[in-house]
């Protein structure tokens, strides 16, 4: 791997209150480098566990070390902290130089002013902007602003199907909504425990990231143009019924998939056969083979829309951001860092591993050996995939839109019903909390 030497950029370092040099993550140390400059690097989990990030992370990370003499201490953090962890260092001012966000939080963060915005001269220090895939790059901030963050790794969902149970149904992988709920229903037999989808229903991240698709399939918004909450639109309401109706009225999902609060359960009801079809991202696909389904065994189509659909989109721009603390006392050597892991070579090299989609225009997957697949989900995410709204308050649409939606699919899996009305009336109360911090 070939790092292009970079001339130093000049970037405005933002101060925190509190302010301190980068540093302060712990973690372990990759790379100690030869001169005077040592970064923190905080890294989100992408493998099978933190252990596994860190076997794959550091021999790229010293090659890193080597090309430009600046070591680096990385650090592996679990989903279930890296928010907090994010959190409590924009506040403290106690943070590290470079930091890996989950895209979707972009805007957020960008707005608590502790990121260093990524101007012409930092994007040309990086590669520039046009190396990106559009929508993905889209992701990086909100519109109109410099960004805060670039694209690391990409992601998109897709609706994977068992090829065996279709054709033994008969049946053609769907192109639309209605195709898609017709073969769930042909593939159930709850007498022998088999339905025709698996959801993670119990999980607000998999809730919310499906009503912001399904909305959009409606041709609706889930913000104005102000950054007000418009939750109870026709569109976000009938895309919600959509969704819940394939547990409620359509009875093609276990009700007890209400209580699955991660992705990786109903995937393993998908390898063991308990289900005909998922949603979900393409990293699924080490999951679904770990639990005894062959590679060959399953196929993928975009997430259908309903055939009056006013978009095609088929996924949100799911993945993984890197960002630069603005308080860094080393901004020159972390935009190096950026460069280096959003460069064509590394992309490549960790593309495998940690099953993601390249985030560079014209680069190829690598996450499978399948070309057909990769196809799929290179096309889905760089041609049918929308960010999630980039405004301020994103990340309390996804929290107070996602739990309301388990709660619905909790009441339905203990034989209640919810109706258009119910579902506009917890959408009320969901815009109404997220107006309330927007003033």
């Amino acid at each position: 791997m070939k790092l292009r030497h970079l001339a130093a950029a000049s970037v405005p370092v933002l101060l925190l209150a509190a302010c301190s040099g980068g540093g302060g993550g712990g973690g372990s140390t990759s790379g100690g480098g030869d001169g005077d400059v040592t970064l923190t690097y905080w890294a989100s989990n992408q493998g099978t566990s933190l252990d596994n990030d860190k076997e794959v992370l550091t021999p790229v990370l010293e090659q890193f070390t080597e090309e430009t003499g600046i070591g680096v201490d990385l650090e592996v953090i679990g989903w279930s902290d890296l928010q907090t962890r994010i959190q409590t260092a924009v506040t403290s001012g106690q943070a590290p130089d470079v930091v890996n966000i989950g895209n979707t939080w972009a805007v957020s963060l960008q707005a608590t002013g502790a990121f260093m915005p990524l101007d012409d001269t930092a994007m040309d220090a990086i590669g520039g902007a046009d190396k990106f895939v559009e929508t993905a790059l889209a992701t990086g901030g909100e519109k109109g602003s410099d960004p805060t963050s670039v694209p690391l790794y990409g992601l998109a969902y897709g609706l994977y199907y068992n090829k065996a149970m279709f054709e033994a149904a008969g049946l053609e992988p769907p192109t639309t909504w209605e195709d898609m709920v017709a073969a769930a229903q042909a593939l159930t037999d709850p007498a022998a425990g088999v339905y025709g989808m698996a959801l993670a229903a119990g999980s607000y991240t998999e809730n919310n990231h499906f009503a912001f698709i399904n909305a959009t399939q409606n041709g609706a918004e889930l913000f104005d143009d102000e950054g007000n909450p418009t939750f109870t639109e026709d569109g976000v309401v009938d895309g919600i019924v959509r969704y819940l109706d394939l547990m409620q009225a359509e009875e093609v999902v276990n009700p007890g998939n209400a209580q699955y609060d991660n992705a990786s359960l109903a995937v393993a009801d998908f390898a063991t056969g308990k289900a005909a079809m998922i949603l979900n991202q393409n990293n699924a696909n080490a999951t679904i083979e770990a639990n005894g389904m062959a590679a060959d065994a399953y196929g993928v189509v975009p997430f259908p829309a309903p055939s009056d659909a006013e978009s095609d989109v088929a996924s949100h721009v799911a993945g993984i951001n890197i960002s630069i603390f603005g308080n860094t006392e080393h901004p020159d050597e972390a935009l190096q860092l950026v460069e280096y892991m959003t460069s064509e070579d590394v992309q490549t090299t960790l593309g495998k591993p940690f099953s993601s989609l390249p985030v560079l225009k014209d680069a190829q997957a690598v996450f499978t050996d399948d070309p057909e697949l990769a196809e799929t989900f290179t096309q889905i995410y760089n041609e049918r995939s929308a960010p999630l709204p980039l405004v301020p308050a994103e990340d309390q649409f996804e929290t107070t839109v996602g739990q309301a939606m388990n709660t619905m699919f909790a009441t339905i899996a203990t034989g209640g019903t919810v109706t258009a009305d119910d579902v506009r009336e917890a959408m009320q109360t969901a815009q109404d909390q997220v107006q309330a911090s927007v003033g």
